[in-house]
C-alpha cells in the first residue's frame, strides 16, 4: 500500500514537470530587436498548447506569397483576453505585430493581431515588456 502511494506521488510529481519542460522562454526563439508588421490572410489556426498558432499568406512587393506562422499565446490566455476558437478563420485579412526568430526562418511571436473588423488584439503570448519595434 505505501509502495502504490509512492509510485502515485512520484508519478503525479513527474506530470506536473512534464508541460513546463516543452516550454520555452522568448528569448531562446525570439528577437525582441527584430520587431515585423505583415498583413496577409489567414491560411490555418491550431488552438493547441502550449500555444496557439496561427499561419499568414503574405504578399511581398513582387506579388511572391510567403507562408508565416505566429506563435500565440495558450487557449486558456486567449480566452482569458475575449478570444474565442471563432475568432480567426481561414480567408480573414490581418495584420500581425510581432517579433521575428532568432533563425531567420517566417515565424514570429505575435505581440498583438488586427482583426478584419478592425479592432486590435493582444495576442497573448510572452514577449518583451517594450511592445514591438516599429
Amino acid at each position: 500500500m505505501m509502495k502504490a502511494m509512492l509510485l502515485a506521488g512520484v508519478a503525479g510529481l513527474l506530470f506536473q514537470v512534464m508541460p513546463a519542460s516543452a516550454h520555452h522562454a522568448f528569448a531562446a526563439e525570439f528577437d525582441a530587436k527584430k520587431g515585423i508588421k505583415v498583413s496577409g490572410t489567414i491560411t490555418k489556426l491550431e488552438w493547441t498548447n502550449p500555444h496557439a498558432w496561427v499561419y499568414v499568406d503574405v504578399k511581398d512587393e513582387s506579388g511572391k506569397l510567403t507562408n508565416w506562422s505566429f506563435e500565440l499565446g495558450s487557449p486558456n490566455g486567449l480566452i482569458r483576453h475575449g478570444w474565442r476558437r471563432t475568432s480567426l478563420k481561414e480567408g480573414d485579412q490581418v495584420t500581425i505585430e510581432g517579433f521575428a526568430a532568432k533563425d531567420g526562418s517566417n515565424t514570429a511571436n505575435a505581440h498583438s493581431v488586427t482583426l478584419p473588423d478592425g479592432r486590435k488584439v493582444f495576442a497573448g503570448s510572452q514577449g518583451p515588456d517594450e511592445g514591438p519595434a516599429k
